[in-house]
């Protein structure tokens, strides 16, 4: 893994890919057209909150890569929900792909790749949150929920 890119949404793909072929090759797979239209709304909806949280970045100049040292707090829009709304955005929809293969054993997915994110990425961005900006971090973290 020392090659591997370390970004989050390289870890979305991957569970993403594990998915559709957890969907095609194994049994007890769940066909409903429901499920297609819910998975497409739910990875909209995924889409605009990663987009909505990134524009905040942008507004605010400071860098939305992790493990880079951030130069501002962001704590308006949809950081007012959650200290991690793109992450949320990735949860919601890797969430909505494994509805939409319908492979009930993927649901496993997603509580996994909850803890990767808050293990790999998360953890150490409060980390850097905190000696960054000190007690103006930790005031918004003890206010602001980490997901939702």
């Amino acid at each position: 893994m020392k090659n591997f890119p370390d970004l989050p949404p390289i870890w979305l793909l991957l569970f993403m890919g594990v998915n559709w072929v957890a969907a095609r090759f194994l049994p007890w797979r769940v066909d409903a057209p429901l499920l297609e239209v819910v998975s497409w709304g739910g990875i909209a909806i995924g889409l605009v909150l990663i987009a909505w949280s990134a524009v905040w970045f942008w507004l605010r100049k400071t860098t939305i890569e992790p493990h880079h040292t951030p130069q501002n707090l962001i704590v308006e829009g949809p950081y007012q929900l959650s200290r991690n709304p793109i992450y949320v955005g990735m949860a919601i929809i890797l969430a909505a792909a494994v509805v939409g293969r319908g492979q009930v054993l993927c649901l496993i997915l997603i509580p996994l790749f909850v803890m990767i994110i808050n293990k790999r990425f998360i953890v150490p961005e409060e980390a850097s949150l905190r000696a960054v900006f000190g007690a103006e971090a930790e005031t918004y973290m003890q206010a602001t929920r980490r997901w939702l």
